[in-house]
């Protein structure tokens, strides 16, 4: 957004105001519809992709609470924890090919959901302490957390996790690992077309509550639709007992494996630039100051606000979270940027999260349901850090970053085999830590965009 575009928006309530109770709970609605797909996606691939069907309810149930938790943080920021500011907090897509990295390690030394879970949350936890570290070093790190960075990571992102939408599209992974000759049916196709289509008119409508609602209303078309075709199992929305879901500290163990934890690591680092490029667009829209002491304190406490999210994240048995970009945009559209209305926003994904029968409803959507939807909205992630490299000066030294960064990145998500060869090659534990790094697009284009951005210096070439 340019300043030109900051200062034409009108906000009716500013950072500090406190609109009356129906307004900030009509705006909290919106940003909770704008998010709330964001929100549990992660953890219905996750679960799907590992086999973790009795536990997506009770993860569901904590990924709604925890977000809602650790936006009333960002917006309260107790002990200074916090922008201070409207930062939805949710689970994080960029975590998700080191997350299920970590899940099939796990699952090949013979665990079950509760091993499984128990490796992914102990190396999250700890992770998480990267991130609140690096907080407290954003000024001196701000010098490698330039527009071609960030451009690179958001669209290596989006373009990695395509793939996970499309293969959702025709089924789904565990159709495809067991049963391929009914992967890319027809009829999971067709089912993925309609949410696909839905989502896309429904953006074209002049109202914003409908489009700010889009991919909530396509999925739930998306259900109908394969509940007529016989595609639920209605089974399912009845097979959890319990009426509320109690959150318990790493209810399934705490487990830890450097091999898993590195390109976990990595991942925070990642983030912790995403999440600084999401406040700072926040601070645009919300009329503060992208200057000075005042807003690099705020970053740096949204920041730490991040890492700490994601510490309760994992003890509370969901993925690591982030800021949503998304709801800068409801900003924009409301015209209330009150932080007060972030603690409503808090309270409604508490109380979603208390009962684990809306997990039950999200999981028994089709994977080609949920497909239809992601492939928008990974592919909305993608265009982001191509609007961001738009502002990048395409002189010889960035084109060479960038040239090199997406050859990597992008390499080794065509050409998976080489991890192994490489880890294979070099054997021993720093060969298995070496295909581990190699095997994530994100974790590799974000190490060399990060790796040439410091080496090459600041000297700009024409």
């Amino acid at each position: 957004m340019s300043d030109g575009e900051t200062q034409d928006s009108e906000l009716i309530y500013e950072l500090e105001a406190n609109p009356p109770t129906a307004e900030k709970f009509f705006a909290a609605l919106q940003h909770v519809l704008a998010s709330f797909v964001g929100v549990i996606t992660p953890t219905l691939i996750i679960g799907g992709a590992l086999g973790l069907g009795e536990q997506i309810p009770y993860l569901i149930s904590m990924a709604l609470m925890v977000s809602g938790v650790g936006t009333i943080i960002q917006a309260k920021k107790p002990m200074n924890i916090g922008a201070g500011m409207i930062c939805v907090q949710g689970t994080s897509f960029a975590f998700l090919s080191s997350v299920l990295a970590a899940g099939f390690l796990a699952k090949a030394q013979g665990g079950g959901p509760d091993e499984i879970l128990a490796m992914i949350m102990g190396v999250c936890f700890l992770g998480a302490f990267i991130e609140i570290g690096l907080s407290q070093f954003l000024p001196q790190l701000r010098k490698l957390i330039t527009p071609i960075v960030t451009g690179t990571v958001i669209t290596i992102i989006g373009i990695s996790l395509i793939k996970v939408g499309l293969t959702d599209l025709g089924g789904g992974q565990w159709l495809l690992d067991n049963k391929p000759q009914f992967w890319g049916s027809l009829t999971n196709i067709a089912l993925g077309f309609i949410v696909m289509i839905s989502i896309i008119i429904l953006n074209r409508s002049n109202n914003q509550w409908i489009r700010l609602s889009s991919i909530v209303i396509g999925l739930v078309i998306g259900f109908v639709v394969a509940a007529v075709l016989g595609k639920i199992s209605f089974s399912s929305l009845f097979a959890v007992q319990q009426v509320i879901s109690i959150p318990i500290p790493f209810k399934y163990g705490f487990d830890f494996d450097i091999i898993a934890f590195i390109p976990i690591a990595l991942i925070y680092i990642i983030t912790t630039i995403e999440s600084s490029g999401d406040i700072t667009a926040n601070c645009m829209i919300s009329k503060q100051e992208i200057k000075g002491e005042g807003y690099l304190t705020r970053i740096k406490n949204g920041v730490l606000g991040d890492g700490v999210n994601s510490a309760i994240a994992a003890a509370f048995n969901t993925f690591p979270n982030t800021t949503f970009s998304q709801n800068n945009g409801v900003i924009q559209l409301t015209g209330i940027a009150s932080r007060h209305v972030g603690v409503w926003i808090g309270i409604i994904l508490v109380i979603m999260g208390l009962f684990p029968h809306v997990g039950s409803i999200l999981r028994a959507l089709p994977a080609s349901v949920l497909g239809g939807a992601t492939i928008v909205m990974f592919g909305t992630v993608a265009v982001a850090g191509i609007k961001i490299l738009s502002t990048v000066n395409m002189n010889r030294r960035n084109m060479l970053i960038l040239a090199v960064s997406f050859g990597m990145g992008l390499g080794v998500l065509l050409v998976p085999q080489f991890a192994g060869a490489l880890a294979n090659n070099i054997g021993g534990t720093f060969g298995k830590l070496m295909g581990s790094i190699f095997s994530s697009a994100i974790t590799t284009g974000g190490i060399t965009v990060l790796i040439m951005t410091a080496l090459m210096g600041e000297k700009v070439e024409d």
